[in-house]
């Protein structure tokens, strides 16, 4: 079958792999429909995040069931599925306790709760930006969909970027009336603003510095905050009368930069706990990793990142970080979906096919104008 793999730094090709097959009894094998680019794969594409040469790519997939392994009895060929980035085996402790994120089985990398699809040190399994794709313990993990192609743009952002920017809403504690302020308008950003929305928030600020994706905070009734302009924290507190909000989202990560591309990894977290009023809730959904060789200053090398923690405690505010449970989240999406509450499919900016996916990294890395989020037809 053709897949996008990992070549080295800012390069990814299209290349002929061998088929999945069913190992395991539990195993079922995905003919993919739809399959994302995430902004999370631009760590391991610029090289910021260990991945070896060759690794099949795709953590975002949804597909039609092509064959079962004798265990499986409640999936079946023919459905129409989402495929959560989380590879969890559904009875450890942790994914009985509903934190499928950090699965205590299903990744063998010392230190590692918790496996996804073609990711660095989540674990073995190639990912689905390809023809197919083997999934562990189908009967689990696998969320149903009505049949035919209804929502396909929707349904695709139920493997991760939706579940995890509500997720962060949650981490949050967003409550109906409350203000928010989401740092990052990538996907997962917007779609936090989204959710945010959803779930009754009275005002949403959404920061930073892509006129395209700030047009689109904008669209969806959120009020975008272009750093670019000038210190959001200031922005947001005069647009507050000087309270500030009640809850923050930090949907940008390790590599966070001022608006001179000049990183500090710090800098959006200082920036909530700045902005969110005392007692707040902040939910950190940006990815940030243990080692980062690449990192602007030696402590951030070993992921040891230097926010204003004593004023974090000072205000009382709480935080929420990690992976997202997707399996707790993405029934409950699917339904908003079905029900016309919720469209993220907003934020598609391209369908591609898996051939031109090397071009379409290349653009959506580089933040070329209206390149938000790109799909993969294989």
């Amino acid at each position: 079958m053709r897949a996008v793999v990992y070549a080295g730094p800012r390069s990814v090709e299209v290349r002929e792999v061998p088929d999945p097959r069913i190992e395991k009894p539990t195993d079922a094998i995905i003919k993919i429909t739809t399959t994302n680019i995430c902004g999370s794969d631009l760590h391991m594409y610029e090289g910021r995040a260990a991945v070896d040469e060759g690794k099949v790519l795709g953590h975002e997939n949804m597909g039609v069931v092509q064959e079962v392994g004798p265990a499986v009895d409640r999936i079946r060929v023919g459905d129409r599925v989402s495929v959560p980035f989380n590879i969890a085996c559904g009875t450890c402790r942790n994914c009985v306790t509903g934190w499928t994120s950090f699965c205590l089985r299903t990744n063998p990398t010392e230190g590692v709760d918790g496996a996804a699809y073609g990711y660095s040190q989540m674990g073995p399994y190639d990912g689905g930006q390809a023809e197919y794709l083997r999934v562990p313990y189908a009967d689990f993990n696998l969320l149903t969909l009505p049949e035919g192609n209804q929502f396909e743009n929707d349904f695709t952002m139920l493997s991760d970027i939706f579940p995890t920017a509500y997720h962060g809403t949650e981490l949050a504690g967003v409550e109906p009336g409350d203000e928010v302020a989401v740092f990052g308008a990538g996907p997962v950003g917007l779609l936090a603003a989204h959710s945010a929305l959803i779930r009754g928030a009275s005002r949403v600020f959404v920061v930073d510095k892509e006129a395209d994706r700030l047009d689109l905070a904008k669209r969806i009734g959120a009020t975008p905050v272009d750093f670019g302009a000038g210190d959001p924290v200031e922005q947001i507190l005069d647009a507050t009368g000087g309270l500030g909000v009640d809850r923050g989202v930090e949907a940008v990560g390790y590599q966070a930069h001022d608006a001179t591309g000049q990183e500090h990894p710090e800098l959006v977290l200082d920036n909530l706990v700045q902005v969110v009023r005392s007692t707040g809730g902040l939910g950190v959904i940006g990815v940030y990793v243990p080692q980062d060789p690449g990192a602007a200053n030696d402590p951030a090398k070993e992921g040891r990142i230097g926010f204003n923690y004593g004023k974090f405690w000072q205000k009382g505010l709480q935080m929420g970080t990690g992976q997202a449970p997707v399996k707790r989240y993405n029934e409950h999406l699917r339904d908003l979906i079905i029900q016309g509450r919720a469209n993220p499919s907003f934020l598609v900016s391209h369908e591609v096919s898996l051939d031109q996916a090397p071009d379409a990294y290349e653009k959506f890395d580089k933040r070329v104008d209206g390149y938000t989020k790109v799909l993969l037809h294989p």
